[in-house]
Order: C-alpha cells, then sequence, then structure tokens
C-alpha cells in the first residue's frame, strides 16, 4: 500500500463528494415518483447498515485492504479471484460514471464535442491526481467542498426565490402506498449511491485515527443521503412528476427554470462546475481502488506503475461500453442493480463478515 495517511475529516468530505457524486446527476429511486424522496431515506437507512458491515469488516483487519482481507477470510485461491472480481468491478464503475459526466457535457454544452475528447481532458486529470496518490486527493476535497456547497446554497436560495417551488406536486404522499417505494428501494437505493461505499473498504486503512472511522463514514453518507433525497424533493416540487420522470439530468431542468428579477438565469453553469468536480471524485475513488488493489493482489512495489495503463482501460471502455445513452441508462438502471451492485456491494460482504466472525471467534476461544 501507499505509504500516506488521511485525517478524519478528509474521510468525512470524501464520503460525502462521493456519495453525492453522480447520485444528484440521476436522482435514484425515480419509480416512487413523487416520493422519490422516500424511497432515498429509506436507502439511506439500508447504506447505514452497510457501512456498519463494511466498518466491521475493517475492525477485523484495520491495516489491511479489502484485496488483502478477503484473501484471510476465503483462502488464498478464493480471496484472490474475490480480489480480482473487485478490481474490475471498482474499474467497471470507474467506467460508467466517466461516461455518464462525458455524455452530461457533450449533450448539454458541448455539442459538437466528440465524447472521447470530454472524457480524455478529465481522465487526464484523474490519472494525474490517482498518480499522487490519496493524501492529494483528500486535500483536493478539502479545498473544493467549501466551494460546492457555497454553490449549493447558492442554487437552492434562487430556487426558492424564484418562486418556482410547487409543493403541491409532492402529493399525494404515499399514493400507492408503500409498495413503489419498496419496489425502488430495492431496486435501486438499496445500492446506488449508499452500498457504493463499499470502495471505502480499500480506503479504511488510510486514516490516521483508527477510532474515528466509524463516525466519518456514517456521519458523511448521512449528510449526503440527506442532500439526494432533498434534492429529489426540490425537482418534484418545481418539474412535477411527468417532467421529473422524463428528464435525462431533472436538476439541470430545475436550474433552468431559475429566473429572477428578469435578470438571474442560464444558471446551469453553477450545476455543471459542481458536478465536474463531484464526478472526478467519484471517478477518482473507484480508479484509485483499482490501482491499489491491483498493486497489493500482483505485488507491485508503487501503484504509480499502473496509474497511466488502467487509467487508458477506463478512458476507451467508457466510450465502447454502449453504442448510446439510451443503451448505457438502460443498462445502468436494470441490469447492473441486480448482477452488478447487489453481489459486490450487499451479498459477498455480508457472507465475508459472518465467515469472518466465525473466523475470529475461534481463534480468540483458542488463544484463551
Amino acid at each position: 500500500m501507499e505509504k500516506a495517511k488521511i485525517k478524519a475529516s478528509q474521510l468525512f468530505i470524501l464520503v460525502v463528494l462521493f456519495e453525492m457524486g453522480s447520485a444528484l446527476l440521476f436522482i435514484p429511486g425515480f419509480q416512487a415518483k413523487q416520493d422519490a424522496w422516500l424511497a432515498i431515506l429509506l436507502g439511506l437507512a439500508g447504506g447505514l447498515a452497510l457501512v456498519l458491515i463494511y466498518y466491521r469488516l475493517y475492525t477485523y483487519y484495520p491495516d489491511l485492504p479489502f484485496t488483502s482481507y478477503v484473501q484471510e477470510i476465503t483462502g488464498k485461491w478464493i480471496g484472490r479471484l474475490l480480489s480480482l472480481l473487485y478490481i474490475i468491478y471498482f474499474m467497471y464503475f470507474a467506467t460508467r460514471v466517466l461516461r455518464d459526466f462525458g455524455e452530461l457535457l457533450t449533450t448539454t454544452i458541448y455539442f459538437n464535442t466528440p465524447l472521447i475528447v470530454i472524457n480524455s481532458l478529465m481522465m487526464l486529470t484523474i490519472i494525474y491526481g490517482v498518480h499522487k496518490g490519496i493524501e492529494v486527493i483528500a486535500r483536493m476535497g478539502e479545498l473544493l467542498f467549501g466551494v460546492i456547497y457555497l454553490m449549493a446554497f447558492a442554487g437552492a436560495g434562487l430556487i426558492l426565490f424564484s418562486g418556482i417551488i410547487h409543493l403541491e406536486y409532492l402529493q399525494p404522499v404515499l399514493e400507492h402506498g408503500w409498495r413503489p417505494i419498496f419496489i425502488a428501494f430495492l431496486r435501486e437505493t438499496s445500492a446506488r449511491p449508499f452500498g457504493e461505499m463499499v470502495v471505502f473498504c480499500m480506503l479504511l486503512p488510510y486514516l490516521n485515527d483508527q477510532k474515528k472511522a466509524k463516525a466519518a463514514c456514517l456521519g458523511g453518507i448521512i449528510l449526503a443521503g440527506i442532500n439526494v433525497a432533498i434534492t429529489a424533493a426540490i425537482n418534484v416540487a418545481t418539474l412535477g412528476v411527468d417532467l421529473f420522470l422524463r428528464s435525462n439530468f431533472p436538476l439541470l431542468t430545475t436550474i433552468g427554470k431559475i429566473q429572477l428579477a428578469n435578470f438571474i438565469e442560464r444558471l446551469d453553469v453553477l450545476f455543471i462546475i459542481y458536478l465536474v468536480i463531484a464526478g472526478y471524485f467519484k471517478i477518482s475513488l473507484f480508479f484509485y481502488a483499482a490501482v491499489i488493489g491491483a498493486t497489493d493482489l500482483f505485488k507491485f512495489k508503487t501503484h504509480q506503475k499502473l496509474s497511466f495503463p488502467f487509467g487508458l482501460i477506463i478512458l476507451f471502455a467508457s466510450i465502447t461500453i454502449a453504442s448510446n445513452y439510451a443503451e448505457h441508462l438502460k443498462e445502468g438502471l436494470e441490469t447492473v442493480p441486480i448482477y452488478v451492485q447487489w453481489p459486490f456491494q450487499i451479498i459477498i460482504p455480508f457472507i465475508l463478515l459472518v465467515i469472518a466472525f466465525f473466523r475470529n471467534r475461534k481463534k480468540q476461544i483458542t488463544s484463551s
């Protein structure tokens, strides 16, 4: 592993930026319609339980990354296979998020710019950050966290004062009962974005104070979850259910409706700046987890040797992962949650925790 340490406050900021990342680009839980915010809060509750699972695994092996202690838990060969699959998982999601943000930029402001150009420019900056290491990424998070929240408060204030919010669009609450909310929870919000916290299983060993890991992770996911739920409610209250469901980028559409005093309008740039920053951190952490996982699994001396080749793989995969945006979106909403997110974010970590519990219990009994 890289010889680096980050503070609990930096971990907290990284969790918030990572969780909010693409969750504000594609609001999760839209199947629940005007109750999407409730589905997100239910997903947050499930996410907190998942964080406790990841944290408990970390307490058993506080000095090891996930790719190392999975071999301790399941044995050498099964553990190596699982480690390799998780490295592919991290790279796959870095690829998907890069494609998400590339599509956003090419369909909103860079209409005549090829997707490969946008993704290449973003990937070059990410490769540089990953090459420098987790400390540099964490310090950048500290620097830009205030900028993001300043833009968020400014945007929320302008939406409120522009009078475009219609609270009646949020009614009736629970129009079809809890069933649509539970369906949205099972299909999406249980895994996205909260289950993606599994990436921090690779990062927690870098924390300089192990006792603060739980508070930093739980606090970060709670703040991010509340922000996403509020954003979903604002989108529905501004756009109405029909437009909210039809819009590719609901928050962008909401901000586009801001018009104050016939002077303040066309504030889409605020949203774009935020998403470029949030996308940078989301892709960087997935990418970094894949790089240090491969470094650990294949016993490289330093992670820098893998940052550029892995970055190229992610870049070209982001172009070829889908032939068009509709196909990319359909895969992300229908296939990925069931066949990728549920196994890697929920099922496998839970099984690992059960095995680790009995293994460590046996060791304690033997030592006593």
